[in-house]
């Protein structure tokens, strides 16, 4: 079998596989993607897209549903499960092939099939355990991504306890749902499935929701799902499931002892790990630690010439930030200048539930705790005129500021398409922009970014419209 040669080797086609080979043909590089399933990767497949076409379904179901409150009278409203998991699906292969057609325009060669590490700067690819092609490049950059955690005794068998996967594609609605875990997906599953008329529960293990959010949006957050029906359970631990025919009962524990609840099925989202097995990383020196592989600024792993992205080099677990660090590590291998590594910090992050979710930068909590002496700014949605016509009244921007020398150190969001208002903060941020710059800066009107404007100024006891 003869062997092919490449300038750089991507192990893996999600956002940060995929965009890093378009990169690397365009500096020039002879680059080749290897791909065990589908291109774009969990992300585009499994996760950040599927996802939100069913988000967008059930957005338009609630608003069709509160038609009444817009002036509108719509009778005999129904959903068809079948077409609302065919619409996601269908989204996604077409976005799969659109990877497909950006590889071959940039002449990036794509191989099908299980990538391994056999000796330096050397890679066999298998199919159906069938050795398919001997690849060999100077650079390899892993980006295998992850896949989801579970629980020991408690792990998805795809019909009673699901995965993400098993949740995107219901045949049909259960009656009663155990979402375990609050984070990102746990909440978006439970937006999704409770707008359709889901009776669900979820439990968080820790002291609140949305843990990795700033507490004051986090305990807003829950007030609003919880009026909205969700139940939701914090500091509370699943010990068990213990499956019958048609349900699951889950002991859980918390401060008041040990209780029972029974469910129709159980979604599993207490995190990820990452794809670090199998790779052939044990013929090399390249080092993993609590199920991420260890990289520098760089994305250089303890390994010469081989580089790791994404979810497989650990958090923030975002298919924007692999894109970047993907980005990042092939300019620094093209020698580049003005390279810079990447700042976490200025990373958003998203949650697409309703209402949505957004934050950039450093909670409250996180800025007092390294010493800072912060400026607070808050503006509700309820004193915007944008917010309140489009019929989203509830939620609140928050902005963080350096007292002393008035730098942005965060800001966080609930509400109507916050999810879309942050990137205005992240680009602030990343031009070091200052409070007096965004107080100067003229917002239009009416918009929901202008929020965003009047949080600034509450921060400096200037607010003008509350």
């Amino acid at each position: 079998m003869a062997t092919s040669n490449y300038d750089v080797i991507i192990i893996g086609s999600g956002p940060g596989g995929y965009v890093t080979a378009i990169r690397a043909a365009q500096l020039g590089f002879k680059t080749a993607v290897v791909e065990r399933s589908q291109l774009g990767g969990i992300c585009l497949n499994w996760g950040c897209i599927p996802t939100k076409a069913l988000l967008r379904t059930s957005e338009i179901y609630r608003n069709i549903k509160n038609a009444e409150e817009y002036g509108l009278k719509v009778n005999g409203l129904e959903f068809d499960l079948q077409k609302i998991v065919k619409r996601s699906r269908a989204i996604s292969g077409q976005l799969s092939q659109g990877v497909g057609y950006l590889l071959k325009k940039n002449k990036v060669d794509v191989i099908i099939g299980h990538g391994k590490l056999v000796g330096k700067g050397r890679i066999t690819v298998e199919k159906e355990k069938n050795k398919v092609e001997d690849l060999t490049a100077e650079h390899i950059i892993l980006a295998t991504g992850a896949r989801a955690r579970s629980l020991p005794g408690m792990e998805p068998d795809g019909k009673m306890v699901w995965s993400y996967k098993e949740a995107m594609v219901p045949d049909e609605l259960p009656n009663s749902i155990l979402i375990i875990g609050s984070g990102a997906i746990g909440i978006e599953f439970a937006s999704f499935y409770q707008t359709f008329g889901v009776d669900v529960t979820v439990v968080e293990v820790l002291p609140r929701i949305l843990p990795v959010e700033d507490e004051e949006i986090s305990a807003l957050a829950q007030q609003v799902f919880e009026k909205d029906g969700l139940k939701i359970m914090t500091s509370t631990s699943v010990k068990s499931l213990k499956k019958a025919s048609k349900n699951i009962t889950a002991t859980i524990e918390n401060g008041e002892g040990l209780s029972k609840i029974i469910v129709d099925r159980v979604i599993m989202a207490v995190g990820i790990t990452g794809n670090f097995e199998q790779l052939g990383l044990e013929n090399t020196q390249v080092k993993v630690d609590k199920n991420h592989v260890v990289i520098n600024e760089w994305c250089e792993t303890n390994e010469p010439g081989i580089y790791a992205i994404g979810d497989l080099a650990g958090p923030p677990w975002l298919a924007h930030k692999a894109s970047h660090e993907g980005t990042i590590c092939i300019e620094k291998i093209a020698g580049k200048d003005g390279i810079k590594p990447l700042n976490t910090l200025h990373i958003p992050g998203c949650t697409y539930c309703h209402p949505q979710i957004a934050s950039v930068g450093m909670t409250e909590s996180a800025a007092r705790k390294q010493g800072f002496e912060v400026k607070i700014g808050k503006f509700p949605f309820k004193g915007n005129g944008k917010a309140i016509a489009l019929g989203g009244p509830e939620g609140l921007i928050k902005t963080i500021f350096n007292a002393k020398t008035g730098e942005m150190l965060g800001a966080h969001m609930l509400g109507t398409e916050v999810t879309e208002l942050i990137q205005g903060y992240a680009v602030g941020m990343s031009l070091e922009t200052t409070e007096v710059e965004l107080m100067e800066t003229v917002f239009p009107h009416p918009t929901l970014s202008e929020m965003m404007h009047e949080s600034v100024l509450d921060a400096y006891e200037r607010a003008i419209h509350f």
